[in-house]
């Protein structure tokens, strides 16, 4: 299973309000493959250890440009009170991108485990 960094939106994923990332790359995700959501991969320092968080499973994939994200997807991305432009001019100064980019936009699911009870309602899609 891959790891995937939520490092600027461990919060929403702790909460469970986020049900979309877009990433530059990733391209070779597939419906229905499982993630391991992180803290964050990279840059760890000497003597840090990746801090798993949950597991998500692909719901769907697709490219799009950046610049057509909608208010619908600010909500699913965890920023319910962002608007578009600031929700891409974050993403932009995050990634050091354009804001004319390509990226890949991933819906998922969390992934509940058989001793978990959760009040989750997925009324996202």
């Amino acid at each position: 299973m891959r790891n995937m960094s939520f490092s600027l939106t461990t919060e929403q994923i702790r909460n469970k309000t986020k049900f979309v990332t877009r990433r530059l790359g990733w391209r070779f995700l597939k419906v229905g493959e499982y993630v391991q959501v992180v803290e964050k991969c990279q840059g760890l320092k000497k003597g840090e250890k990746i801090k798993k968080i949950t597991v998500i499973k692909v719901v769907s994939t697709a490219r799009q440009m950046l610049n057509e994200i909608t208010q619908r997807d600010c909500f699913l991305e965890g920023f319910p009170k962002m608007t578009p432009k600031q929700f891409i001019k974050m993403f932009c100064n995050a990634n050091k991108c354009p804001d004319d980019i390509e990226i890949t936009r991933i819906k998922f699911e969390y992934v509940i485990k058989k001793n978990e009870t959760s009040d989750l309602t997925f009324g996202y899609q």
